[in-house]
């Protein structure tokens, strides 16, 4: 096992007896034949094309490999021999590469090759860096894609890209050939974010800015996590009138502001913050939790019997609830349990603004821009992304502390859980904390921007606009290259550099980019806040 592609890799560097995520070493090397298969695949479609079949295949599977999205090794083991005959039923033109064409005899054999197809065994390390990156950037494209998918939202163009892009990890390329390639990476998972915003505002409507309420009633609930909008609305509509509440939780909270969740007056807040948090708050929430996608930690025993999974999301001995035929989920286990639950342990008070999307900027921006040519905006600071157990993501906390009252906080993800449950007040009426929704809705931030810069007539470099992101595992991979390829420059990145970028392509992101690790606040503050 080798694996790096977190930002909470064993010491900086790589998991090699187990994944500090929680999967353990047969689930992680079991990863790696998938994602050698979809190669494989991807290299025999790029002679006869491919199917719906086909890239629907390719994109599910390439999202349950994201970090704590699934940990189920007989998940995998089932996933490659089905990948092995999806592959097979592609002619294959002339030989091919290795794998286009290796079967094993046996899950013996097909676990034992994890040990030449993984990470490590591309030896030249600026090869395996940029190939690595373009892994994990299209595993956040699929990530992405795949909530567009869900809800009747197709694109040709980004399935064949991630075939294509697949297929040249498998082929000698230059080192420029595969930083272009990184950047078109880049300019698809723009188009990719654009594609699920508009699945989801054509779906459910615009977010509006809502005040959410963060307490708690005196019913039994159901709590729901993740980040999928179609479980919300299928599990919504099969609890009306049960006498049961839904919550939401993680990178649930901004479905609380689209007008079409807003008419289920059993859609009654948020529950807790992170994703990292869910086994204290997990516990106390009491009834059944759904998890749609990523952001599983492995459970509890206090709890494990109330989590229930559905979709990508696997761990061993949970409860799944499965789709029909026609995509419909039937949720009735959950509504029976929360029934004989008691109600959810009460863990804060408040309100949270949310639902300061795209839409409601754009309404706003004539605005915004009148406060910034007065000196009433000083700047604006994106602080999107993701959040992490480690220590040092207090540093988020204390730098949105110690940012001046003049400046704008531009969010989207749960990084935002690090400071926007903090008293950081309004500049006229506009929050200070201005939340565009979850990791999936940052397509609003870069929207945003570049109105802004049109509006201006300025370039995005030219904008006083700052960058302090925080990464934590692929889909933030995949904005970080949707950001370069906007050409947006200094970029302060953290808590840590990512491992499996070499110091060889380190330095070309630092020159052509001037992108930077985070340091202290102090200094921090002083480079971003020119």
């Amino acid at each position: 096992m080798y694996c790096y592609q977190c930002e909470e890799t064993g010491g900086g560097k790589g998991c090699t007896k187990g994944g500090v995520c929680g999967k353990t070493v047969e689930v992680a090397e079991l990863q790696d034949v998938l994602i050698h298969v979809l190669k494989g695949i991807s290299n025999r479609t790029l002679e006869t094309g491919s199917t719906k079949i086909v890239d629907d295949f390719i994109v599910e599977s390439l999202f349950s490999t994201i970090t704590n999205v699934n940990f189920d090794p007989d998940h995998f083991t089932a996933r490659i021999w089905e990948a092995l005959d999806l592959r097979d039923s592609i002619p294959l033109e002339g030989e091919g590469p290795e794998a286009a064409s290796w079967r094993p005899s046996d899950d013996g054999e097909l676990k034992a090759r994890a040990q030449e197809v993984g990470v490590m065994s591309t030896e030249n390390e600026d090869v395996r860096s940029l190939r690595e990156l373009m892994v994990y950037g299209l595993k956040g494209i699929a990530a992405y894609y795949s909530h567009a998918n869900v809800l009747g939202f197709e694109d040709e163009e980004i399935t064949t890209f991630i075939r294509e892009a697949l297929a040249s990890t498998l082929q000698d390329l230059s080192v420029a050939e595969m930083v272009e390639l990184n950047m078109k990476c880049g300019s698809m998972g723009v188009k990719t974010m654009a594609l699920l915003d508009e699945a989801n505002t054509s779906t459910y409507g615009h977010p509006e800015v809502t005040a959410v309420d963060i307490g708690v009633r005196d019913r039994p609930g159901i709590l729901v996590t993740g980040h999928d909008l179609k479980d919300l609305e299928m599990l919504l509509e099969q609890t009306k009138g049960k006498g049961v509440d839904v919550y939401t939780h993680g990178e649930m909270l901004p479905c609380n502001a689209y007008p079409a969740f807003k008419e289920y007056d059993n859609l009654v807040g948020n529950y807790g913050g992170s994703w990292w948090r869910q086994k204290e708050e997990f516990d106390s929430f009491n009834g059944p939790v759904l998890l749609t996608t990523n952001c599983l930690v492995p459970p509890k025993d206090s709890y494990s019997e109330r989590i229930f999974m559905t979709g990508t999301v696997g761990f061993p001995g949970l409860k799944r609830i499965e789709a029909d035929e026609g995509g419909y989920k039937d949720f009735t286990p959950l509504i029976e349990m929360a029934l004989t639950s008691q109600s959810p342990q009460k863990l804060e008070d408040g309100e949270l603004t949310i639902g300061l999307a795209r839409n409601v900027l754009a309404a706003s921006a004539e605005k915004l821009l009148e406060m910034v040519s007065q000196g009433k905006i000083r700047r604006f600071m994106v602080m999107a992304g993701c959040d992490g157990r480690n220590k040092e993501r207090q540093y988020y906390t204390d730098f949105a502390k110690a940012l001046p009252e003049d400046v704008i906080i531009l969010t989207a993800g749960c990084a935002k859980y690090r400071y926007n449950k903090l008293p950081l007040g309004d500049i006229e009426g506009i929050p200070r904390v201005v939340d565009a929704g979850q990791c999936n809705d940052s397509y609003s931030l870069v929207a945003t921007a570049i109105a802004l810069a049109e509006a201006l007539g300025v370039g995005v470099n030219e904008l006083p606009i700052s960058y302090n992101i925080a990464w934590y595992e692929q889909k933030a991979v995949l904005v970080l290259l949707a950001l370069l390829s906007l050409g947006v420059k200094d970029i302060t990145l953290g808590p840590r550099l990512p491992a499996f970028v070499s110091p060889a392509v380190l330095d070309v992101l630092i020159k052509e980019f001037n992108i930077r690790k985070n340091s202290d606040v102090d200094e921090d503050m002083r480079i971003l806040l020119p």
